[in-house]
């Protein structure tokens, strides 16, 4: 009987288990302020877990979120709105016939045709982007996310150009909802992730990330891995891209330029590049770590003193925090392992028996 197998299976249940309970209770604890800074950690914990997929598990240094992000959350509101509300929103320029009739209330299948979007994108995109390695490969993806969001302003008659898409609540589940969606899929995703990392196709892309040219010499069809690996990533930072539009009620332009994928960037590097769990980890500290910070923005009374209000001050201090973390912790908080790693007794190499 392999105990190793049956040690995972009892602890990927456990953080299962853990994981659903505190999404079904976390209303009856936090307030509606709480609950969306819950989502929004679980919505980067999506992004951040597919983009360390391509980026830290293959060792692809790609550039690309922010574009199927924005695909998907352009994708999700156009599904949602119906033609009354497009040609009410569309001021700059007529939506086209094709945009008028793509329309479907159905949440669900909003945010499957975003990932599916995203993904059918990023098929066509590999046989260009996989032509080039290293930096070549940052530079091709850094341009792909550029050019979606100047198409997103260019073509007013399919994105309502710079003025962008807003949803009514009548176009969005119940905002009460809201971490359940996210929470739910944040998830779905990390499961997902994980039996890719497990799996056969995982320790493929751990070879390609170590050695392409070893892999391809030992038979592994690199290209097909690492598209099956931007494929997957696609997949979910669209999904991400349609609940980070149900999460602001808008869609625009400006809402994805490269600073969210440097935000994400930052995320898995701090986390553990190759380390689901680091990316979890970075996400929460990142998006968590900001919004609890806020308070330094603001006035605060100091033993007395009075203090002005200093915007800006909170990102100072938390850029501060990060350059620490990375000084002392340079491969990042968990580096390429995952918290299982930690959690296993270690054997004891004399009699092989668990300590």
């Amino acid at each position: 009987m392999d105990f190793t197998k049956i040690e995972n299976k009892f602890f990927h249940l456990l953080f299962l288990i853990i994981a659903i309970a505190f999404i079904i209770v976390s209303p009856y604890f936090f307030d509606d302020y709480g609950e969306r800074i819950l989502s929004n950690i679980a919505i980067f914990i999506i992004l951040a877990i597919s983009y360390n997929l391509i980026n830290g598990v293959t060792g692809q240094f790609s550039l690309e979120p922010n574009g199927f992000v924005a695909i998907g959350a352009y994708v999700t509101a156009l599904l949602l709105l119906n033609s009354e509300s497009k040609i009410d929103q569309f001021s700059l320029e007529d939506p086209s016939t094709f945009i008028l009739a793509f329309h479907s209330p159905n949440f669900i299948l909003a945010l499957l045709a975003a990932g599916f979007f995203s993904c059918l994108l990023s098929f066509i995109l590999s046989f260009a982007v996989f032509r080039v390695r290293g930096d070549y490969l940052a530079i091709v993806t850094l341009g792909f996310g550029i050019i979606i969001k100047l198409l997103a302003i260019n073509f007013p008659s399919i994105t309502n150009g710079s003025l962008g898409l807003t949803l009514s609540s009548s176009d969005l589940p119940k905002s009460s909802d809201l971490i359940y969606w996210t929470g739910g899929i944040a998830i779905i995703s990390v499961i997902l992730i994980l039996n890719i990392t497990y799996s056969k196709y995982g320790r493929a892309m751990k070879a390609i990330r170590d050695d392409e040219d070893a892999a391809s010499a030992m038979g592994i069809h690199t290209f097909w891995i690492k598209t099956l690996a931007f494929g997957t990533s696609a997949f979910l930072e669209g999904v991400g891209g349609g609940l980070l539009a149900y999460f602001l009620a808008s869609v625009s332009p400006e809402q994805f330029d490269f600073l969210l994928t440097f935000q994400l960037l930052i995320i898995i590097v701090l986390g553990g590049l190759g380390s689901t769990t680091g990316a979890i980890i970075g996400a929460v500290l990142v998006i968590g770590g900001s919004e609890w910070l806020r308070f330094l923005d603001e006035s605060m009374n100091i033993f007395g003193y009075q203090t002005e209000a200093r915007p800006g001050l909170r990102m100072v201090v938390f850029s501060l925090a990060l350059i620490l973390v990375m000084l002392f912790a340079r491969k990042g908080l968990m580096g390429d392992k995952e918290l299982l790693d930690f959690l296993k007794f270690k054997k004891n190499p004399k009699n092989g028996r668990k300590q």
